[in-house]
């Protein structure tokens, strides 16, 4: 069985990484950790990268729910503070 949650940190402030790899077949809730200090964007500016100028801005503990999204590699992460990010959490699996 494929993982239901996950959480993903960015390692390097301003570069952009894939939410994960997985497919999924089901709606996707993403939330920023309640620990982040900065903000985390989130989105795919269709050439795989996504920033502050692009993309969904989530502040600590901001939830965000996608319908349909195929599979987490559609999805890109960056933060502007070093280590931060979301988890995520399949719904109606």
């Amino acid at each position: 069985m494929s993982a239901v949650s996950g959480l993903k940190t960015v390692t390097a402030a301003g570069t952009a990484e894939a939410l994960g790899s997985q497919i999924i077949q089901c709606p996707l809730m993403v939330k920023a950790l309640d620990d982040n200090t900065g903000t985390i964007y989130i989105g795919n500016n269709g050439a795989g990268d996504v920033a502050s100028t692009n993309g969904l801005r989530l502040a600590a503990g901001d939830v965000v729910i996608f319908d349909h999204v195929g599979n987490l590699s559609s999805l890109y992460v960056d933060s502007s503070v070093n280590g931060e990010g979301v988890a995520w959490l399949l719904l109606n699996v």
